[in-house]
């Protein structure tokens, strides 16, 4: 059993930047992928990120890419995302999830355990 707790979620103006973390419970943080989700209003939710379970592989989604880096530190048990040059769109709850990362098209976690949501508003 996983439980996820996100944090660092605000409101910031575009342009800006927020760092979210993710602190996870147990023992078994690094047997697991990790990932970022979000859900923006009126919205499915969608992928954003995800890192392999070494501190390896990363894998974002399209419209994030170049300006969110995903990371973790599994001595911390903690799985972080930066995202610089905020957009509007980008406005959404966060999600952190705990599974497996499954490539087909495009980058995906098949997610095992999320967390309750960070709320991310970017103002213009």
């Amino acid at each position: 059993q996983v439980q996820l707790v996100e944090s660092g979620g605000g409101l910031v103006q575009a342009g800006g930047s927020l760092r979210l973390s993710c602190a996870a419970s147990g023992r078994t943080f690094s047997s697991y992928a990790m990932g970022w989700f979000r859900q923006g209003p009126g919205k499915e939710r969608e992928f954003v990120a995800a890192i392999s379970r070494s501190v390896g592989s990363t894998y974002y989604a399209g419209s994030v890419k170049g300006r969110f880096t995903i990371s973790r530190d599994n001595a911390k048990n903690t799985v972080f995302l930066q995202m610089n040059s905020l957009k509007p769109k980008d406005t959404a709850v966060y999600y952190c999830a705990a599974g497996e990362i499954v490539v087909l098209s495009t980058p995906n976690l098949a997610a095992d355990y999320w967390g309750q949501g960070t709320q991310v508003t970017v103002s213009s």
